[in-house]
């Protein structure tokens, strides 16, 4: 639950917790901001000029971030992109499979080498996450994951570049992945090497 009493003091605090963000490597060495950044948007940019896919995964809020996430990567980036959420489908996957199966059933069937995975959870521990990340790597897929809560949250382990967000506030948490997400996707690296862009 929010403490702030005022937009002014909500900002301030978005603020303070996006300086404090966290970034790992697969081995759970820390990189910083910057680094993490920097090597997340080449693995858009690698993706891209390979024409391969990037993936996105999320529940409820974070199902909306990586919708928006791939308008961003298909409208202003110019890469594949591509999400599981469209209702019919996924309603009859979870009826079959269970809810856990639902994004991990379409990168069993679609994802190949070279794709890019990104997961967007909160908690970094829905079911449902974890099986999406394990098959894609499985694929030989890329991973980046965005995380919040618990600081040992099993998403966090899993990404080749993994950002943790230290707070236990869905509004931050949130808030802070998708500006996140928007430099990554939208940000100097990727548009200044998109086909076509002003060099």
């Amino acid at each position: 639950m929010l403490q702030e009493r005022t937009m002014a003091d909500f900002l301030e605090s978005l603020n303070q917790l996006m300086l404090q963000v966290q970034v790992t490597d697969l081995t759970g060495s820390a990189l910083s901001l910057e680094d993490g950044a920097e090597r997340a948007c080449q693995m858009i940019i690698d993706v891209r000029a390979a024409l391969r896919t990037v993936m996105l995964g999320g529940n409820g809020g974070s199902s909306a971030i990586v919708s928006h996430a791939q308008n961003d990567l298909s409208e202003a980036a110019g890469v594949r992109a591509m999400v599981f959420t469209e209702e019919p489908v996924l309603t009859a996957r979870a009826n079959d499979h269970g809810y856990g199966s639902v994004f991990e059933r379409p990168i069993e069937l679609w994802a190949e080498p070279g794709d890019l995975m990104v997961t967007v959870s909160s908690s970094g521990k829905s079911e449902n996450i974890i099986r999406a990340l394990q098959m894609a790597r499985k694929q030989g897929c890329n991973l980046v994951t965005f995380s919040g809560f618990s600081s040992d949250n099993p998403s966090r382990g899993l990404g080749d570049i993994n950002f943790y967000v230290p707070s236990s506030v869905y509004a931050y948490v949130e808030s802070a992945h998708m500006a996140l997400i928007h430099f990554l996707t939208a940000g100097p690296a990727i548009n200044s090497t998109k086909p076509g862009a002003p060099r």
